[in-house]
């Protein structure tokens, strides 16, 4: 593979033989075509080598590299760091998280804060009781087995977080969705959540059918 890349960059790049040190456009920039060969054939030798690092993203420079002065004759600048960031916890969605234990004593979440939340999941709505505040959501389904088969969805998805909702099966066609920490009074970053990860749910198959109209 780095062979079969080496011969599509000296195509693609080299230019014809010339007398004079004329300049060429390449990629929008242009660059005395001594500088080219020396490119391309510098790139041919880093693909060519035993070591494959140099076909896969960033990698430190070898050594013949560096003694060519290569960083000199580049757009960028030399001293510039590069840093692979891993994602903490606030980067990821609510639904890639994981629910953590609740102290007794950790006091439930403000309605400001759950106001806040409230806007990355979809369908909850907030509702302040003498309990405290929790979530709720409502589904339409087609009927009482597609409603028995929403709750049995909505377990499996809860079942690994521990955290589980207080589900209803109302009429013949809806369920009703709950969720709090009970042992704060409260909501916690947990509700939302589970909340997240009930939204992921496929229901499309679920919902009542759409009457269309001649």
């Amino acid at each position: 593979m780095a062979s079969t890349s080496a011969a599509y960059l000296s195509l693609s790049l080299l230019p014809p033989p010339i007398s004079s040190p004329r300049h060429h456009l390449v990629t929008g920039f242009p660059y005395p075509s001594t500088q080219i060969q020396s490119r391309v054939s510098l790139r041919t030798r880093a693909v060519s080598a035993d070591d494959f690092l140099g076909d896969f993203g960033a990698r430190d420079p070898f050594p013949a590299e560096i003694a060519s002065g290569f960083a000199e004759k580049v757009l960028g600048n030399v001293d510039t760091e590069h840093k692979i960031l891993i994602p903490n916890a606030s980067a990821l969605s609510l639904a890639q998280q994981d629910c953590s234990p609740v102290s007794p004593l950790q006091p439930p979440m403000s309605l400001d804060d759950a106001t806040a939340l409230l806007k990355k999941v979809v369908g909850w709505r907030l509702l302040d009781e003498e309990g405290g505040l929790k979530l709720r959501c409502l589904w339409k389904v087609k009927d009482f087995r597609s409603g028995v088969e929403l709750v049995n969805r909505i377990y499996k998805v809860t079942e690994a977080t521990g955290h589980f909702p207080s589900l209803h099966l109302e009429e013949p066609n809806q369920v009703r969705a709950e969720l709090w920490t009970s042992s704060i009074g409260g909501l916690s970053m947990n509700d939302f959540i589970v909340a997240a990860k009930i939204d992921e749910i496929r229901t499309s198959d679920l919902a009542p059918r759409k009457r269309v109209w001649a």
